[in-house]
Formats: C-alpha cells, structure tokens, sequence
C-alpha cells in the first residue's frame, strides 16, 4: 500500500537526519542557514513538543503504540475509499511518530536540530518527525473541513431537488 511506503520514507528521512545531527555536532552547535532566522542545532528531548513532559519516557511509548496501532488500522480500514488526503495526513504522523518513538525506546530522547528565530523569539527546536506529525494532522483537519463542506453541499443540493419536485 502506497501510504505505508509514504509512512516508511518520512520515517527513513527523519532517522537519516537525526544520525547525521548526532554523529557530525556536539550538543549545542549551531549552523546558521538563513542569517540567524534559521539554524541547524544540535539538541536532544526527553519530553513532548516544546520541552514539556520531560522525563516520561515509558508514558510516550505507551501512548504511541496506541497511536500507531490506531492509525495502522484505520488506514487499513479506509484503503478501499477516496480519502486519499485523510490517508496521506495519516501516513505522516505514522512516519513521525515511529521516527520519535524509536528514538525514546533506544535512547529514551529525542534528537532535535531546526531552530527557527523570530527576532528575540525562539521557537523551540524541532525535527522532521515533529514537522511530518504537524503537517499530517493538519491535513486531516483540512480534510475534516473539506467533508463538512461537502457534506453541506451534498444537504443543500438534496433539498433543492426535493423542491423541485
């Protein structure tokens, strides 16, 4: 099944990305990339998005199993529809969520290393994992929005033909 391959790829960059990080920068250094908007730097996670949680190693693989077995069946039981951006949006968060949960299983944190400057805000440093995870979840909000819509449409256009009868 293609999104599977989708999933496997997202995972493949994310942990090719980590290695790199955490074989070729100490913990700290930084590359700039664009001026000081944008840099590589090496940073490890022992908690969830934006630092909080620290330290529940145990509770993020027991949550992510549940995740990932959730969003393997689902797609499995949506394979046969036309839901492609809801399938994509999935196969993303599954790519990202194993890609972090391997990374707390094996070493119980998560190698971060995109760092992006607001003037005197810093956002707090991500990798591809969290970005794939982001972007899937908001496709399948896009895709939630698209459905209400169509099924609005589909309601309206029902009426008006009862109407017209």
């Amino acid at each position: 099944m293609i999104y599977f391959l989708i999933a496997l790829v997202a995972f493949l960059i994310d942990q090719g990305t980590k290695y790199l990080i955490a074989t070729q920068l100490i913990i700290g250094e930084q590359i700039p990339v664009i001026g000081n908007f944008f840099l590589i730097t090496s940073s490890r996670n022992r908690g969830a998005a934006f630092g909080i949680l620290q330290e529940q190693r145990w509770f993020f693989i027991v949550i992510t199993v549940v995740v990932v077995v959730g969003i393997i069946w689902y797609l499995q039981k949506i394979r046969r529809t036309s839901k492609k951006m809801l399938s994509i949006a999935l196969s993303l968060v599954l790519g990202g969520a194993v890609g972090n949960f391997l990374d707390r299983a094996v070493s119980g944190e998560v190698v971060d290393f995109l760092q992006l400057n607001f003037g005197s805000y810093t956002f707090p440093i991500f990798n591809i994992a969290d970005s794939c995870i982001v972007i899937g979840v908001i496709l399948i909000v896009l895709d939630s929005l698209l459905d209400i819509r169509r099924e609005k449409h589909a309601s309206s256009t029902g009426q008006e033909q009862e109407e017209q009868l």
